[in-house]
């Protein structure tokens, strides 16, 4: 069955949920949350899907100004549907949504460090997180 590709197609919670629960993703994010989920998918401004017939196999979900930095915060494909290209066109969509000097940022888990490499990212170091419990400065 062919895969379609949608940009800003809208996307419920629970086919949310159901898609990281079917990938990897699903470890690493709060799925039992489904007011957070809620509010990852209507915060989001650049959402690119994949969807074979009417279900959802393939998420790229973006945070964008649209012209120097777009932080692509989940990128999912079912593990049934993985290696078969959609991740990549995922990105490539996204990607061509965003202006000519705008970088595509993301986080990667370990696992997936070859994979992004092999796309084409480029590995930077100084990525720095603060954990919702922690304050900044230190207290």
């Amino acid at each position: 069955m062919p895969i379609e590709y949608k940009i800003s197609a809208p996307i419920t919670v629970d086919q949310f949920i159901d898609l990281l629960s079917r990938s990897t993703l699903g470890e690493r994010r709060p799925i039992q949350d489904r007011e957070c989920m809620a509010g990852m998918l209507e915060n989001a401004n650049l959402v690119v899907s994949a969807w074979e017939a009417d279900r959802l196999v393939g998420i790229a979900r973006s945070m964008t100004d649209f012209h120097y930095a777009c932080y692509l915060s989940d990128l999912a494909v079912c593990q049934s549907r993985q290696k078969c290209g959609i991740g990549k066109q995922l990105q490539d969509i996204t990607q061509r949504q965003l202006g000519p000097r705008c970088k595509l940022i993301l986080i990667a888990a370990p696992a997936a460090n070859t994979y992004y490499e092999h796309v084409g990212f480029t590995n930077n170091p100084r990525c720095w997180v603060l954990e919702r419990d922690a304050r900044v400065g230190g207290k």
